[in-house]
C-alpha cells in the first residue's frame, strides 16, 4: 500500500534584514521615561524605528515638519532606523529633488545627534493607485543614494496596498492597524479586528516582498455628536469628572464644553466638545493582537520573525502585561 503524505506548502520568502524585537518611536522629542526604558530592557528590544520628521506641502513647496528634537541621546544597544512620514499631497508637486533632500537630511540628523550604526532608513507613505507610480519612482531614486552610503531602504505597507505591486525596497512593514472605520459608531474596534483585516491578508503568502509586521498598542479617543463622528481627540483625561461621565465601559458622556487637543504632536489643532457629545475609548485587547499575530503566522510563517510594537509610549505600553508582549514578540 502506498502512503501519500499531504503537506501544507508555503511560498518561501527572504527574511527581513537583521530581525529583532522592535518598536516605533513616533514623538517629536527624543526623551524616554523610566517605564519606556524598562520596557526596552525587559523585552530585549534591539531595534527602534524613529520618526525623524514629516514632509508636508507649504506654499506649494515641500517642507520638513514636526522635526524630532533630541533632548537626550538615543538609548544605547539599539539599532536606530531613521523614518520619514510623507503626506499624500506631497506627490502632487515637483519631487525631482526630494530623494536627495530626504537622504541628506536623514543622514545629517543622525550624524548631528550622535546616532551611530544606522544601517537603513524607512519611508512611511500611504500610497494609492493614483500616487503609486510617482512614489515608487521616488523610492527608486533614493536607493542608489542610500547604497552609496551603505544604507538599505524599507517602507511601510498598509493592508489595502497588498493588492498592488510591492514597492522597490528591501523589505516592508505590514501595519496591522486602522483596519476598521472610526467614523462608524457601531464599529467594534476600528484599530484592529481580524474580521476587517481578513479580506486583505488572504493572499499574504503571495506578496513578493520580505515582510515583518507592526501591531498596535495605542488607544484612540473618538469624538461623536449624536453618533456622528467628529474626529479623534488627543491625550484626553477621562477621569475629569467636571467634563466626563462614564455611561458604559469605554463610553463617556460630555457634561461640559471645552477645546481639547486633536492633532497629536501638533499642538495648534484642537476640537470643541460640548455637553451631550460622547467620547469613546478604543483599545485593542491583548487577546486580539495575539490572535491576529497567530493568524498571520499561519498564512505566512516568516512574517513574525520580526515584530514591531507601535508605539513606544508609557501611556500605551503599560496597558499590557509582560506575558502578553512575550506572546506577541516570540517568532
Amino acid at each position: 500500500m502506498t502512503v501519500v503524505a499531504f503537506v501544507s506548502c508555503h511560498k518561501s520568502h527572504e527574511p527581513v534584514p537583521r530581525p529583532a524585537r522592535s518598536v516605533y518611536y513616533w514623538r517629536t522629542v527624543m526623551q524616554l521615561d523610566s517605564a519606556e526604558r524598562d520596557f526596552l530592557a525587559r523585552n530585549e528590544v534591539k531595534k527602534m524605528y524613529v520618526r525623524y520628521f514629516d514632509v508636508v506641502v507649504k506654499d506649494g513647496k515641500l517642507m520638513p515638519n514636526a522635526t524630532l528634537h533630541f533632548s537626550e541621546p538615543v538609548p544605547e544597544g539599539l539599532e536606530i532606523v531613521p523614518t520619514v512620514f510623507i503626506m499624500e499631497n506631497c506627490l502632487d508637486v515637483d519631487t525631482t529633488k526630494l530623494a536627495k533632500l530626504l537622504v541628506n537630511r536623514l543622514v545629517q540628523m543622525s550624524e548631528t545627534n550622535g546616532v551611530k550604526g544606522v544601517k537603513e532608513v524607512q519611508v512611511d507613505f500611504d500610497w494609492t493607485g493614483r500616487t503609486m507610480m510617482p512614489y515608487f519612482d521616488l523610492l527608486r531614486r533614493m536607493r542608489p543614494l542610500l547604497k552609496e552610503r551603505g544604507l538599505g531602504l524599507s517602507a511601510t505597507i498598509r493592508l489595502h496596498q497588498l493588492s498592488m505591486p510591492p514597492p522597490p525596497v528591501d523589505y516592508g512593514v505590514l501595519m496591522m492597524y486602522n483596519t476598521g472605520d472610526a467614523a462608524d459608531y457601531d464599529c467594534e474596534n476600528p484599530i484592529l479586528d481580524y474580521k476587517d483585516a481578513e479580506p486583505y491578508v488572504k493572499n499574504l503568502a503571495d506578496y513578493d516582498l520580505p515582510l515583518c509586521a507592526a501591531y498596535p498598542v495605542f488607544h484612540w479617543f473618538l469624538h461623536y455628536r449624536s453618533k456622528e463622528f467628529k474626529g479623534t481627540l488627543y491625550d484626553v483625561d477621562l477621569s475629569d469628572s467636571t467634563l466626563f461621565y462614564r455611561t458604559a465601559p469605554g463610553k463617556y458622556l460630555v457634561i461640559g464644553s471645552r477645546d481639547l487637543p486633536s492633532g497629536g504632536s501638533d499642538d495648534a489643532l484642537s476640537a470643541h466638545i460640548v455637553a451631550g457629545d460622547e467620547v469613546v475609548l478604543k483599545q485593542v485587547p491583548a487577546t486580539t493582537i495575539i490572535k491576529v499575530r497567530d493568524k498571520l503566522s499561519a498564512l505566512r510563517p516568516d512574517i513574525n520573525q520580526q515584530v514591531i510594537i507601535y508605539d513606544l509610549d508609557s501611556k500605551y505600553i503599560n496597558n499590557y502585561q509582560y506575558t502578553d508582549y512575550e506572546k506577541v514578540f516570540n517568532p
